[in-house]
């Protein structure tokens, strides 16, 4: 029967994970695809980027909604349902023919898509025992975390390689691998807390979730490509987000069956994790896009160059997950937090001393270290802020859990970006005082240019400027990778408010 156990508990594991991490890749994976799926739908720069915007937006809105979901449908039929529509979604996905179509698919996706994560969370918690929990947190940050770094490394092999159509379809066969599985070994457990008959449907809730969220993941991902509140239609769209997501919060304490039960946040482990989850993926995914960035517009690499850099940090991660995991059955999973969150800190000042002139190999040394505190920072984290739980709240707490975790994530880039721009402006407006004929240095430079390389004044100061724009990009980098680990350190100081859980890391059955 313990036979029988340990191998259910990895079946399970194989059921779930098999559809979250193709959930969380498509995310990703067609970032590199956009100029092919452009030139093939014959569409326009900014219109092609709705097929990254509309997945996010219908994500965004279907994950907090998703234990409420289970709830309804139950967790089995909700899992099998969402698997059916992913997979169906990703099909219609590579046979669209216009990006209208195109888009209107990748919503239903998102759609179909939204809720695996958390559920997959909330089945692994429930189904490996207490002290395993870390172990069980281990293998779901495989997919949370490598899905993003995996995602565009596989979309431009299968791009450059095959054709864009091929990112989507992939999904089939493995989707109907992951339906017969959850058909064959998932199962809804007797404590799973189901809709009562009669029971009254929260339909201001689900309005003003909809609404607000969907209207918040557009300004961000958005917002830097039109300018933030320079423009209108963003202006309109954060107040909406505003007001529907502050009345939400005002509607969910008061309804008796709230879509999304917010007073789980009266919980201390899991409030304060729910903030430490979210700056800490604010800088990680920030740090994600700062990388690449740097490397490719400013060295001039390669996207396949950029992906050398960040895959040797997967196979660290990969291999030192499972590891971390089993150490929270031995070491207070707090002080595997704080080592996580001071190296990815470190990470970050490490890369801030970089210079124009590294190679490849000490690209890779900086992605590597913030590897090592991404693995320590995710699974003890994960285990900190679940462990006060009941089996019961599990699908809710998910489900706020993975939203935090997300939007940390969308609001990271966002302010990466924005960052980066901006600073790249101070620093360009600075450093351009200097290039005029009446500064020494500047006319050196320019006649030394005419001089050995036989450039006329026009050519020479040209030169000299473009060299100063990329200075100033560089100076912008150093900048955010400041900001990015003194948010890290930060977060290694207030992780400290969490408590130890119980030995063994047992979830008491009566806390809510």
């Amino acid at each position: 029967m313990a036979d029988e156990r340990v191998t259910g508990k990895w079946l399970v594991t194989l059921s779930v994970m098999i559809p979250t991490l193709l959930e969380i890749l498509d995310t990703s994976i067609a970032n590199v695809a956009l100029g092919h799926i452009q030139g093939s739908l014959s569409a326009g720069q900014d219109e092609v980027t709705w097929v990254l915007t509309s997945y996010l937006v219908a994500n965004a809105v279907v994950i907090p909604m998703s234990g409420w979901l289970s709830r309804v449908m139950g967790r089995k039929n909700y899992l099998m349902a969402s698997v059916t529509v992913f997979t169906v979604a990703s099909m219609l996905c590579g046979l669209a023919r216009s990006l209208e179509a195109l888009v209107f698919f990748r919503i239903v996706q998102g759609l179909g898509g939204g809720g695996l994560q958390p559920m997959s969370q909330a089945i692994l918690l429930e189904t490996f025992p207490p002290r395993q929990r870390g172990l069980a947190m281990a293998i779901f940050a495989m997919g949370a975390v490598l899905g993003p770094i995996l995602g565009p490394l596989l979309g431009g092999y299968i791009t450059d390689n095959y054709s864009w159509i091929w990112i989507f379809y992939i999904n089939v066969p493995l989707g109907i691998v992951a339906l017969m599985m959850c058909w064959a070994f998932i199962f809804d457990p007797p404590y799973l807390q189901r809709r009562e008959s009669g029971e009254t449907v929260d339909f201001m809730g689900l309005a003003l979730l909809s609404v607000g969220l969907g209207c918040l993941q557009v300004v961000l991902d958005k917002g830097q490509g039109d300018d933030w509140f320079a423009s209108n239609h963003i202006v309109v769209m954060s107040v909406v987000a505003a007001v529907c997501l502050i009345s939400l919060v005002w509607w969910e304490l008061r309804h008796p069956n709230p879509i999304v039960d917010l007073r789980i946040f009266r919980q201390r482990n899991f409030a304060a994790g729910n903030v430490v989850m979210f700056f800490g993926f604010f800088a990680f995914f920030g740090s994600i896009v700062l990388l690449p960035m740097f490397l490719q517009n400013l060295m001039g690499y390669t996207s396949y160059l950029a992906g050398l850099v960040l895959g040797p940090s997967g196979a660290i991660m990969l291999v030192l997950l499972p590891f971390v995991g089993k150490m929270t059955e031995r070491i207070d999973a707090r002080f595997l937090l704080c080592f996580g969150l001071t190296v990815s800190g470190l990470s970050l000042v490490f890369m801030s001393h970089f210079t124009l002139q590294i190679d490849i190999g000490t690209a890779i040394l900086g992605r590597n270290i913030q590897a090592i505190g991404i693995a320590f920072f995710f699974v003890p984290l994960s285990f900190l802020t679940m462990s006060s739980l009941s089996r019961a709240s599990m699908n809710n707490a998910s489900a706020l859990f993975s939203l935090l975790r997300n939007l940390g994530g969308s609001f990271g880039t966002a302010f990466v970006t924005t960052l980066l721009a901006r600073r790249a402006q101070i620093h360009q407006s600075h450093l351009v005082e200097h290039l005029t004929p009446y500064d020494p240095a500047f006319t050196q430079a320019r006649d030394a240019l005419q001089h050995y390389m036989g450039l006329d004044p026009i050519e020479a100061a040209g030169l000299i400027y473009r060299s100063m724009q990329q200075q100033a990009g560089y100076m912008a980098y150093v900048d955010v990778f400041h900001v990015q680990a003194m948010l890290f350190f930060g977060l290694a100081v207030f992780m400290w408010i969490l408590r130890r859980p119980d030995h063994g890391g047992h979830m008491p059955e009566g806390v809510h």
